[in-house]
């Protein structure tokens, strides 16, 4: 079984770079990535068994639903759904969209926003189109200001559908290219991207109360609108894109709403743990949309951004992006471990935190997958 979207701990599989790296070199360099990520994976799996059943009950329903062809066609058919940018698509994305945050409000509150004297309260969503959590947003605070980024239809985003509002501004741009806003105002001559790079589109003190990352890669964007050179590690870059900008600009005391994938992935595990360092962390999952794929959401409230832990999460995410961009195989693996504790101290340190976080989710995800025929019928 696979998921609809491009896992980004996934995708941190290393891509030949702008520099000549050979095809071979590339390939190793996959391999050693996912060789590295799947070994501390596994390691947090084992723990998840040994002391969790909702976690070994799940890890059942999943091996049933790997040995089933009917589960590979259900994902199949999921996928080409997700792949698709009809109109007839957008509005269905559109509406779940709108389903889920107002689930996620009802659940977390985290759409409510202070109100501060005459001061506006601000919402930044990094990856918006079709619009569904923006919608939410304004639902719930007719008189909050938005600042939305959106991938251009042409270059493979999805349509907007949200009517156009007086207190919404959206720019329709890659957010995988904002080098400025990343800290990168050098860009070499001969990277192949250089004339794309976009100059800054926030202003280091534009900040905002709450902040929505929910930005994915699909499939076939990789395929069909990505030059090679960017192919493999885009979605790593967007993902590091998202996290450093969100963090950057959320005004202390914000919210951010981050979408993941599998809590027991180890880059999921350290993310959640950093997180944890400097704001409130819960895990949230719709019951019916999406509720049999890994995918779920980080709600962080009463996030201390100027904490140091924070600033630093940052700069390694800045980096993270930088080595994706720039870099060679060598400085790319480098920048995605740098900073990331040993798979003891996650476990010992932080392991009955994650199994807090992530029983809910593994609840929800085992009541839909035991429902699903493709499990039922093993």
């Amino acid at each position: 079984m696979e998921e609809t979207r491009l896992e980004a701990d996934a995708a941190s599989q290393g891509d030949a770079s702008a520099n000549n790296i050979t095809q071979d070199d590339a390939q190793k360099s996959r391999d050693s990535s996912t060789q590295w990520n799947t070994h501390l994976s596994l390691a947090i799996t084992q723990y998840l068994l040994d002391k969790v059943p909702e976690f070994r009950r799940l890890t059942d329903l999943r091996q049933k639903g790997w040995k089933n062809r009917e589960g590979d066609e259900f994902f199949h058919r999921q996928r080409e759904i997700a792949n698709n940018r009809d109109a007839k698509t957008a509005k269905i994305f559109y509406k779940v969209m709108k389903q889920i945050g107002r689930e996620m409000q009802q659940s977390t509150g985290v759409f409510t926003l202070p109100v501060t004297g005459s001061e506006q309260p601000t919402v930044l969503d990094i990856c918006m189109a079709p619009g569904g959590y923006t919608k939410t947003a304004l639902d719930v605070n007719p008189q909050a200001h938005v600042t939305a980024f959106s991938l251009p239809f042409s270059d493979g985003g999805y349509r907007v559908l949200l009517q156009k509002h007086p207190n919404r501004t959206t720019k329709f741009l890659d957010i995988t290219m904002l080098a400025a806003d990343m800290g990168v105002t050098d860009i070499p001559a001969s990277h192949p991207d250089s004339d794309k790079f976009l100059p800054r589109q926030l202003s280091p003190a534009q900040l905002f109360d709450l902040v929505i990352c929910d930005g994915n890669v699909r499939r076939q964007a990789v395929a069909a609108a990505l030059p090679a050179h960017r192919e493999k590690r885009e979605a790593s870059r967007l993902t590091a894109a998202q996290l450093a900008l969100g963090l950057e600009h959320v005004r202390p005391g914000g919210a951010m709403v981050v979408l993941l994938h599998k809590v027991e992935a180890w880059q999921t595990a350290c993310l959640l743990r950093r997180f944890g360092g400097f704001a409130q962390v819960r895990l949230f999952k719709p019951a019916v949309h999406h509720a049999k794929r890994s995918s779920f959401y980080m709600v962080a409230t009463d996030i201390q951004s100027r904490h140091p832990e924070a600033v630093l999460a940052v700069e390694s995410w800045k980096g993270w992006w930088k080595a994706a961009t720039f870099g060679s195989d060598e400085e790319y693996q480098e920048a995605l471990r740098a900073g990331d504790p040993d798979v003891e101290e996650i476990l010992e340190g932080f392991g009955p935190e994650l199994v807090r976080l992530g029983k809910s989710i593994w609840d929800i995800q085992v009541t839909a997958l035991a429902k699903a025929p493709f499990v039922r019928n093993c």
